[in-house]
């Protein structure tokens, strides 16, 4: 039985049990990994796009971009309307304070947050 399918598959999940048995020590570990692969998806569907970042400065600037879009998204933000803000604080003071554009900021303005999500 050992060498059958079903015998690997146990093999397989008690040679990691260490690894599968993460989650019950830290309640903060996902199950999967669903999120993650939710969020990269707009990514993956688009990356035939990104052959028109053709020089590294143009791919860095837009790997920025897509990081501050998803990061606003996973705070409840809705991305326009912050990155808005965030180029208006920058362009009004060259140097704003990096705490009070941070999507978690207390003093990010309500225009910016999703009303249909609560907010933590």
């Amino acid at each position: 039985m050992p060498q059958s399918l079903l015998g690997k598959a146990i093999t397989y999940a008690l040679n990691q049990k260490e690894y599968l048995s993460n989650f019950l020590k830290d309640g903060r570990i996902q199950l999967s990994n669903n999120l993650a692969e939710q969020s990269i998806k707009m990514f993956v569907i688009g990356r035939k796009n990104w052959l028109f970042s053709n020089t590294p400065n143009g791919a860095r600037s837009s790997s920025i971009i897509y990081s501050i879009i998803q990061t606003a998204i996973a705070n409840n933000l809705k991305p326009m309307y912050y990155l808005e803000y965030v180029f208006e604080q920058i362009q009004l003071n060259e140097t704003p304070q990096i705490s009070e554009i941070l999507p978690w900021s207390v003093s990010i303005p309500e225009k910016c947050k999703n009303p249909d999500t609560p907010q933590s």
